[in-house]
């Protein structure tokens, strides 16, 4: 095991406190950044003030922190640009993590090891408002990230996040650079690994800069193995963060990180000063580690070491209580940890009391001829309203497809995700075949999405490319009953190709069985072919015995696709009644036109029963020859 996470299994562990505001006290000159033009870049001090860096970190290690953050926050390419310094990323970051690590080693003792964390700070711009694209995002965090691995650090923390995609590229860049260093360094006492730490920015409002709830920013990051702590950091002290850190406490299944401020800083005479004094940060810190089961603590702006030598002299006497170890898993095991998709603002859960899910089907141009000629149009400003429309009308999720022959799919759905991103609150579900298309929207979503869908019509080749998507930006996947042989009509067939696909993409991509939503599809019930007369017996069944052997997973249905060829009148009752039939199979999601879905007391007896017997193959006559 990394030695970070075998102590972070043992006891609670301290972080240090501020770097920049104590950097701040010492009142540097521009000569001390190298020039006038360089004035304010942090960064620089580890190569023109190695001094000061390195005392700032020896005061946090004899004040008795576990960690110690590398001088990096602003050192990717993003921030550096600003100075005009952008190609100095990687020798800033590796000189920020070799200055750490040395003052590390120096006070590590054969009983206790001291740990150095590689500073990753948001940059500067949001990709969620289109200020940078993913790619050079990632590109700038890759470059800060290996500078940091390479210079010794322990792990990475991506802190004071305040835009979901932002993290995003941030993880896409860390574990392109974990991978990299890999592949040409020999294993040393990291033993080839890099856990990663991601901590938000709760601001007083309540959310994220971006409006992101706690919630969806958990559900955003739970799926992403490579973090192992997520929790905040910044903007406001202890007791701002307090009903955040409860819902983390009680909902996440990564261990939980805090380092608050030291109050809410004042204005005094144009420089911010912050007035929480050390023994009122260790009463809520012994607050939330006691009673909440946080499992890292530290400071942020404001704090200094002697807010850090106090929480670590309590903390020497608390991690010697022999349950201290045990007390991170029993939180964990009795969190209430839903699978969840999110938006940029809020979260869905995919197992709700009342189920389905609904998932609105109208921003599709394959099945909605509306939405299609707004495509052609290319007014975009109706697809938004043609998308809120559907969450006023119940829709929990919408499921967005772009698809038209002869156009160009990849900048179609660049510029309606685009829009929806910002403008559309509840969560997407991307819907296409192709994987640049699907790759695309995933690159400018801050949420957790749902990718519609994976199949082995072609064997596991496509299903593999968008499977390594689904893992790399934390992604759902819905999973169609298809494979080599085509679509599955038995209960056997398709229960046997959901398991197969569960098991492809657990054993070969590391994907969890409540990553998947499995279709195990409906097919048209009034098209007369008597080889669909039970069709909708089996979807049922099917549902039943996907939930029994794999219950972490999820279930949906395309509901339309039961009444197709009907008409609209018959269509809506149908569809209802089948939905009915099919949330008793233990159907979780279903994508439906909300508004057309009435409830069943509102139809007439009659139209039930002839419902009912259609979608059980209770006919009372038979055809016969002539």
């Amino acid at each position: 095991m990394h030695p970070f996470l075998a102590a972070l299994e043992e006891r609670v562990l301290l972080f240090d406190g501020a770097m920049g505001t104590t950097i701040q006290r010492y009142e540097l000159s521009a000569e001390d950044f190298g020039g006038k033009h360089l004035e304010g870049c942090n960064e620089l001090l580890c190569l023109t003030r190695p001094d000061i860096i390195g005392a700032i970190h020896r005061a946090y290690l004899q004040a008795g922190a576990d960690v110690i953050e590398t001088n990096s926050f602003g050192s990717s390419a993003i921030v550096l640009a600003e100075y005009g310094i952008a190609e100095r990323a990687y020798e800033l970051s590796r000189a920020a993590a070799e200055l750490a690590r040395r003052a590390a080693d120096q006070a590590s003792t054969p009983d206790r090891r001291r740990f150095v964390a590689g500073s990753m700070g948001p940059g500067t711009k949001l990709p969620s408002l289109g200020h940078i694209h993913f790619d050079e995002a990632e590109e700038a965090f890759s470059t800060q990230a290996l500078g940091l691995i390479e210079g010794g650090a322990d792990l990475l923390c991506i802190e004071t996040c305040q835009d979901p995609l932002q993290i995003k590229a941030a993880l896409a860049g860390a574990e392109r650079a974990i991978a990299q260093w890999r592949s040409r360094s020999a294993p040393d006492w990291r033993n080839h690994q890099i856990p990663i730490i991601v901590s938000v920015t709760i601001e007083t409002t309540g959310t994220m800069l971006m409006g992101t709830d706690i919630a969806a920013a958990l559900a955003t990051f739970e799926p992403y193995e490579s973090i192992v702590a997520f929790g905040m950091n910044c903007a406001t002290g202890p007791a701002e963060m307090e009903e955040h850190i409860r819902y983390l406490a009680q909902h996440s299944p990564k261990p939980v990180f805090v380092m608050p401020n030291a109050g809410l800083p004042e204005n005094i005479g144009g420089k911010a000063h912050y007035h929480l004094r050390p023994e009122e940060l260790l009463a809520w810190m012994k607050r939330y580690v006691q009673e909440f089961g946080v499992r890292i603590i530290g400071g942020c702006c404001g704090t200094t070491d002697e807010h850090i030598r106090l929480l670590a002299e309590w903390l020497a006497e608390y991690n010697q209580h022999p349950d201290v170890r045990s007390r991170e898993h029993i939180r964990r095991s009795n969190c209430i940890s839903i699978p969840s998709v999110s938006s940029l603002y809020s979260s869905v859960p995919l197992h709700i009391d009342n189920p389905p899910v609904l998932v609105g089907e109208r921003c599709n141009a394959n099945g909605s001829k509306q939405f299609r000629q707004l495509l052609l149009a290319e007014n975009y400003d109706a697809m938004v309203s043609m998308a809120k429309e559907q969450i006023r009308e119940g829709a929990h999720i919408l499921d967005v497809c772009v698809a038209y022959v002869g156009r160009d799919e990849v900048r179609d759905m660049r510029e309606v995700v685009g829009r929806f991103r910002t403008q559309v609150t509840i969560p997407l579900m991307f819907d296409s075949t192709e994987v640049p298309v699907l790759e695309e929207a995933l690159k400018l979503y801050g949420g957790r999405a749902i990718i519609n869908s994976i199949n082995f019509e072609e064997g596991t080749r496509k299903a593999d490319a968008i499977l390594q998507l689904a893992k790399r930006f934390g992604a759902a996947v819905v999973a169609l009953s298809i494979d080599e042989e085509g679509q599955a009509y038995t209960v056997e067939k398709k229960v046997s190709i959901a398991e197969r696909i569960r098991d492809h993409a657990v054993r070969y991509h590391g994907l969890r069985e409540e990553d998947l939503i499995f279709d195990p599809l409906t097919f048209p019930l009034g098209s007369g072919q008597e080889d669909l007369r039970q069709s909708a017996l089996a979807t049922l069944e099917a549902l039943r015995q996907i939930k029994q052997r794999m219950p972490r997973a999820a279930t949906i249905l395309g509901i339309s696709n039961c009444s197709f060829g009907l008409s609209p009148r018959i269509r809506h009752i149908l569809n209802s009644v089948f939905l009915h039939y099919a949330v008793e199979a233990g159907l979780d999601l279903a994508i439906v036109h909300a508004s057309k879905i009435v409830p069943l007391y509102t139809i007439d007896e009659r139209g039930r029963e002839l419902c009912r017997q259609l979608i059980f193959d209770e006919r009372r006559w038979e055809e016969v020859e002539s």
